[in-house]
């Protein structure tokens, strides 16, 4: 199993990578491109998760139509096809295409990535396993951002080879992972499927929504209090390590301390944006970066666990493209939601003070919703 393990684990260090992995390289996208709006060279991020949001919604009637090896391994193809394909791409109209058909691969291996956990491990491991996922996401985005911006130094279109990664997904893909057919006979999503899994599809939006404030704010505001630019790089990067050493710690967590782990997203997202938004100084800012990376670390798992444990084997084709989805949509429209909030408060840092807001929503949400659910059992 550990060859299985490795080759689902794989998929969730790829599925990060979709828009904000060649963020680093747009300054230069822009330079090539400098007949394009700002707007255009938005979309080569932007772009992909609405794609992503649109195939996850289909995934069921692909489970029917592929089974479980030939749907991730197709998706991985087209990943790097898509992905890397760019790099030979000297025309906008050709790049925007490529990157909508990252975003439809995306959309197949994602809720693959943490629905095979489900499917094929049982409940009690699922937290681990879930954590391992979040990490593994969490690492991809570091180090494909690091080797973008690396690569992009050279030459605009190198940074999109950082996709090639996704062939050594496909090698373990073909070499571990059965050929089953995940789908039951229905193959369309029923709206009562979305009534029954409303906790965590909405959690997952919110925990997107709100961690989404930092990453598009989170520079802007530092240099407006006179952080250096690679102070303010090496902040962000070191909130993803702690988001990355929660998730490699979550199993532990849930062991021991699973009652408590509902409300922790919740509260410390509350408590890292509080930081941000009434402590001045660089201390305030380290200190409610990694409360944020903590927070990030611990919510996305949790959720996933939750989700997958309720779902059971069919979490795969149910519950998780519609958490694949809202994660997406959370990352969408959370500058769509908070920045108009934002401007109407005034002063650079009332964007966090609209997330320490929302943050108080999800924790009244996590409350009423869950209450009375039932809770893995203990390893």
């Amino acid at each position: 199993m550990r060859g299985l393990t490795y080759a689902i684990l794989s998929i969730s260090l790829l599925t990060v990578m979709a828009g904000a992995a060649v963020a680093p390289a747009l300054g230069a996208v822009k330079n090539h491109f400098s007949d394009c709006s700002p707007t255009t060279i938005q979309l080569i991020v932007s772009l992909p998760p609405l794609f992503i949001i649109l195939t996850t919604l289909l995934f069921r009637p692909l489970c029917r139509l592929m089974k479980t090896r030939t749907l991730a391994l197709t998706g991985l193809l087209l990943y790097v096809a898509a992905g890397a394909g760019a790099f030979l791409a000297d025309d906008i109209a050709v790049l925007l295409l490529l990157r909508a058909l990252l975003g439809i691969s995306v959309g197949m291996i994602m809720p693959l990535s943490t629905g095979l956990l489900s499917y094929y491990f049982p409940p009690e491991e699922q937290g681990r396993l879930m954590g391992l996922s979040a990490a593994m996401n969490q690492m991809g985005g570091v180090v494909a951002t690091l080797l973008a911006g690396i690569l992009a130094s050279v030459q605009w279109n190198f940074a999109f080879l950082v996709y090639l990664a996704g062939l050594l997904a496909a090698v373990l893909v073909v070499v571990f992972l059965p050929n089953e057919r995940l789908a039951a006979a229905d193959g369309h999503l029923k709206a009562s499927t979305l009534l029954r899994f409303h906790p965590s599809v909405t959690a997952m939006l919110l925990i997107m929504t709100i961690f989404f404030v930092y990453p598009t704010n989170f520079a802007l505001t530092a240099a407006a209090q006179g952080v250096a630019p690679l102070v303010t790089t090496l902040v962000m990067v070191g909130l993803d390590l702690v988001a990355f050493g929660v998730g490699m710690s979550f199993g532990w967590l849930m062991k021991h301390l699973r009652r408590q782990m509902k409300y922790a997203a919740p509260l410390l997202f509350l408590a890292g944006y509080a930081l941000l938004a009434w402590m001045d100084g660089l201390g305030g800012m380290i200190v409610g970066s990694v409360v944020i990376g903590l927070a990030n670390g611990a919510g996305v798992p949790y959720v996933n666990t939750i989700a997958s444990i309720k779902g059971g084997r069919d979490a795969a084709t149910t519950v998780m493209p519609l958490i694949s989805a809202a994660l997406y949509l959370g990352q969408f429209v959370s500058p769509l939601i908070v920045s108009p909030i934002a401007n109407s408060l005034g002063g650079t840092q009332a964007p966090y003070v609209v997330a320490a807001a929302l943050s108080v929503v999800f924790l009244s949400q996590t409350w009423l919703t869950r209450k009375h659910h039932a809770l893995p059992p203990k390893a």
